[in-house]
């Protein structure tokens, strides 16, 4: 799937002259870019995307959850904004880290993205002051063209775990500022550039226990 959005896009991207290092298959089908493994300037130069808008949805069908447990049930835990809409909340953190990871495209294609979030799952205060864990981050997302309508990138799961800090490391990164709304907010906006800019997509994997255990 990745594999054909990039292909359709590289046959303008090529044709404008962009800039990119392409490599053709005999049958002049197959259009790959090198980009790289993370989300830096260049590569983000050379992708032929330019996004017009950024559309996010928190479905209220997702459970929430307001258990101090180390591991609660649940499709949203959220515990560094102050009690309240968690939905909304949610979604003012993921429209911020969407809109900051694709501001650095500036391809010639402009696309719309909708972005509808699956599972939001940080850590509860018992995980936050004792073993840290796992960042649950999983969102579905879809690409259309903004001057046609056409799908370009069917919808499709991201997942976006990584590790989440506990015990003295998150009183250091705390001291340092990188609370876990930065760091969420940043680790998205780096998902979604390398998502819409490498044709594997983000690949980022995080396997350990506490990960299986977010998912039983």
């Amino acid at each position: 799937m990745k594999k054909f959005f990039v292909a359709v896009f590289m046959s303008v991207f090529i044709g404008q002259a962009a800039v990119a290092e392409p490599g053709v298959s005999d049958r002049g089908e197959a259009v790959v870019i090198k980009a790289a493994a993370s989300a830096d300037a260049a590569s983000l130069s050379r992708a032929p995307l330019r996004v017009r808008s950024v559309k996010v949805s928190v479905p209220r069908s997702l459970k929430v959850s307001e258990s101090s447990q180390l591991l609660p049930s649940g499709d949203i835990v959220w515990r560094e904004d102050p009690k309240g809409d968690r939905y909304a909340q949610v979604q003012a953190i993921f429209e911020t880290a969407m809109k900051r990871g694709v501001a650095p495209l500036k391809g010639s294609i402009p696309v719309d993205i909708s972005v509808e979030v699956v599972k939001f799952h940080a850590l509860t205060e018992t995980a936050r002051r004792s073993t840290g864990g796992v960042h649950a981050l999983k969102f579905m997302l879809t690409v259309t063209d903004a001057r046609t309508g056409k799908v370009l990138m069917e919808r499709h799961a991201v997942q976006a775990d990584f590790e989440a800090y506990g015990g003295r490391k998150a009183k250091a990164a705390e001291a340092q500022g990188q609370t876990q709304k930065v760091r969420i907010t940043n680790h998205l906006a780096q998902v979604i550039a390398i998502e819409l800019s490498n044709p594997e997509g983000y690949t980022g994997s995080l396997k350990s226990t506490i990960q299986r255990w977010n998912y039983m």
